[in-house]
């Protein structure tokens, strides 16, 4: 049972969300390091809630194997509570299956299922209060996330490497900055929601900006994003290159987008730019909602704009 009085909320809704780590399980498999996939599982489900406005409340867990192995089951819970501690969540339980022939030796697979509790008048997006000219903030991922393993396998496979080799994007082997874990975004959105500074966010998953960002927008807005507010981190501009990627596909990292009112929200923004900092990479403007009509001449050149409206501006 859970109080959700006692938790503080007044007029509560129930948010729920499941989820998996999906074929970068594959890759600790190879590498032998479970202890990380478990923060995934918990980020891939508490970062979907979070996206409606809901704070993670309690997290379960089902752990599937065909044999149990010394060790292994061990690290990837400790992943799931590191993650479950990350989000401010607790682990309630969880179900651990062995079950003889189903699965290769020394395999798993995970699944998650989280709950989060958001009182009523804070549920997200509040699209009756977007308006053109709202900016978009977005919030940098630690990397590919969960996201876009079966290709990433594919070009490691290609480019004839091991993942014990040295990464050629980063000081780690290219095992271990694969399988750097999911960012939770629990810690820097939950101030801001609870403060009324956030009217959406989007969790940008597999589906890419493009995707993700407009299902919080009206439909009479558009979201409409500067490619060079941000810098990708190094393993998107390494996967563009060595897998003769697309760049569209190459710069829709896993951030969160947040609309946010402008311009008489920017000073508070700004203002609450240093915690976000001690949790995460800074925030950066790096787009503005627009009426779908509007001219084609206002999509073409945000950058200057949004430079002089950054936090690390100051504007």
């Amino acid at each position: 049972m859970f109080d959700l009085k006692a938790a503080g909320y007044s007029d509560p809704i129930l948010v729920s969300g499941t989820d998996g780590v999906g074929t970068k399980l594959m890759l600790a498999l190879r590498t032998g390091i479970h202890n990380t996939v478990g923060i995934d599982l918990v980020a891939m489900c508490a970062n979907d809630v979070l996206a409606q406005g809901a704070e993670p409340l309690f997290f379960l867990d089902y752990f599937a194997t065909g044999k149990l192995e010394e060790g292994i089951a061990e690290a990837v819970i400790s992943g799931i509570a590191e993650g479950c501690h990350q989000s401010g969540c607790a682990l309630v339980g969880g179900e651990t299956a062995e079950m003889p022939g189903m699965y290769p030796p020394g395999h798993y697979d995970l699944a998650g299922f989280v709950v989060g509790a958001v009182d009523r008048d804070k549920v997200l997006p509040r699209m009756d209060t977007m308006v053109a000219g709202d900016l978009l903030i977005g919030i940098a991922s630690s990397g590919p996330h969960s996201n876009g393993y079966s290709l990433i396998r594919r070009i490691v496979e290609r480019e004839g490497l091991s993942y014990d080799s040295a990464s050629p994007f980063s000081s780690q082997t290219l095992g271990e900055a694969l399988l750097t874990p999911t960012r939770l975004y629990a810690g820097v959105a939950l101030p801001l929601i609870r403060k009324g500074l956030v009217k959406g966010l989007a969790h940008i998953t597999g589906g890419g900006l493009t995707e993700n960002t407009p299902r919080m927008c009206p439909d009479h807005l558009v979201p409409v994003i500067e490619r060079k507010a941000w810098t990708p981190p190094p393993v998107f501009e390494w996967l563009q290159s060595a897998g003769n990627v697309a760049e569209e596909r190459c710069t829709v990292p896993s951030i969160w987008a947040s609309a946010w009112s402008s311009p008489l929200r920017r000073k508070t923004l700004i203002q609450s730019a240093p915690s976000c900092r001690q949790r995460v990479s800074p925030p950066s403007f790096w787009g503005v909602l627009l009426p779908h009509d509007a001219p084609q001449a206002c999509h073409s050149d945000l950058w200057p704009w949004l430079q002089y409206g950054s936090p690390a501006a100051g504007g």
